[in-house]
């Protein structure tokens, strides 16, 4: 909902607001921000907040180019609840006046607008997994709470006291903020927890998500601890996923997903199987932005760890209530993605996984009948005679695969000196580059007296 400029400082004033992070995220989603006086603040609406494009982080500019001018989302304002006097405002890049279509956010509001034309409004809720954990004297990582080793530790309440005092502030804070913290958990993995809000529309969800991973960040360092939100910090535990619940709605508010006489029982409606059925078809190439790094495919199809299960996918499939599937349907009228984690920048991957599924709609797809095997359990060889796709083994085949996509191509758009798909291929092909050029203590390990 749009926010006028006479709303906004209304708000502001009454919220004692005397700073504000004008704020936007680079390719990896990391925040960026100029803290703005409120006594400027006339300064940033009229003319946005000035940034060196070039040394923010990924964003398709050079030393050479303007300046970057975030101008401010005013929908967007989120007053800090953990320090009084400070609120965010998310803001699109634009460069020479014109949105910069190198920013993540302005590739998911175009994807939004052209979903608008169509007279639908893409909803998304997120699970945002991560762990808390304390360096060590020798530069590694360790646990945040040295009590937390149980075998399964799942919802275990006696860990879930000893973080009482974190998790309580920072579910106070999301209901302070009119989020609806509706549940949190200790997850799968030692010192693994998840906190959930409300489902909304994607670009409320995807600036919620952002400003989430910054308070937890922020709220973990001042407890003397740190929050990752890394796909696979420990290779012995449950990995950080990010799984995303995606439902279509109609310009009424009615629900495009749902249909209780959906033969195949799952609540589903037909166009919800082709949404479903196109993120399938374009799971391998998607996979490149909803699991990004390098590190995301230590936590895709392995087996389980010490410490719970694994729940990331393996195959590109889809179940009913069955956490071995990449698209679990919990209750009828929306789809669970688990091909989504901790790394992902939400913009970019609501973008890819909005084209994907209105690919499946727009070619009437049909995903199939739901599987209803562990696939865990299944030997690879029965699952490629079934014609069921495995999910790229790293980065830099996933990356081949985004590269050779076109319908994901178009969705993430063209730039003013070659499509967008291609500056993140070259990106992320240099981050598997240097990745691949270290050498790990494995290496040395396996490698040193062998020859």
């Amino acid at each position: 909902m749009a926010v006028g400029r006479e709303e906004f400082t209304a708000r502001a004033e009454a919220d004692g607001i005397e700073f504000f992070f004008a704020m936007f995220v680079d390719m990896h989603g990391k925040p960026c921000a100029k803290l703005i006086p409120a006594a400027s603040i006339d300064l940033m609406l009229d003319g946005g907040a000035g940034f060196a494009g070039f040394a923010a982080g990924p964003l398709g500019q050079t030393p050479a180019d303007p300046d970057i001018i975030g101008m401010p989302d005013l929908s967007s304002y989120t007053p800090v609840p953990w320090q009084p006097g400070l609120a965010v405002v998310q803001c699109d890049p634009h460069v020479d006046g014109e949105p910069w279509p190198y920013a993540p956010r302005v590739i998911l509001k175009r994807a939004l607008a052209r979903l608008a034309e169509r007279g639908m409004t893409y909803m998304t809720g997120v699970e945002a997994e991560y762990m808390l954990v304390r360096r060590t004297a020798a530069g590694g990582i360790e646990l945040a709470d040295p009590l937390d080793t149980a075998s399964a530790p799942c919802y275990d309440v006696k860990a879930l006291t000893r973080m009482f005092p974190f998790l309580t502030t920072v579910s106070r804070h999301m209901n302070s903020l009119g989020w609806t913290n509706y549940a949190n958990d200790h997850e799968d993995g030692n010192g693994q927890f998840e906190q959930n809000f409300a489902y909304a529309d994607a670009l409320t969800t995807a600036d919620r998500l952002i400003f989430f991973r910054y308070m937890v960040h922020t709220l973990a360092h001042e407890a003397g601890m740190a929050a990752t939100f890394m796909p696979k910090p420990f290779a012995n535990l449950t990995g950080n996923g990010l799984h995303v619940h995606s439902s279509l709605w109609d310009d009424g508010g009615g629900e495009l997903f749902a249909d209780e006489a959906d033969p195949r029982g799952l609540g589903l409606s037909p166009l919800a199987y082709q949404f479903a059925a196109g993120l399938i078809q374009h799971a391998s190439a998607a996979t490149a932005v909803t699991c990004p790094t390098v590190n995301s495919y230590k936590r895709m199809g392995v087996g389980a760890p010490t410490s719970g299960a694994t729940w990331a996918p393996a195959y590109a499939t889809y179940g009913g209530n069955n956490r071995t599937q990449m698209l679990r349907i919990p209750e009828g009228g929306r789809i669970e993605n688990r091909g989504c984690d901790g790394s992902a920048n939400p913009y970019l991957a609501f973008s890819v996984m909005l084209a994907s599924g209105l690919d499946g709609i727009d070619r009437s797809l049909d995903p199939g009948e739901p599987n209803v095997d562990n696939l865990f359990q299944v030997d690879a060889a029965t699952v490629a005679a079934r014609g069921i796709e495995a999910m790229p083994p790293t980065l830099l085949h996933a990356v081949e695969r985004l590269t050779e996509d076109d319908v994901l191509r178009e969705a993430l758009g063209r730039c003013p000196d070659r499509d967008y798909i291609d500056y993140f291929a070259e990106i992320k092909r240099a981050e598997f580059g240097a990745y691949h050029a270290a050498v790990s203590g494995w290496e040395i390990e396996r490698y040193l007296t062998l020859y």
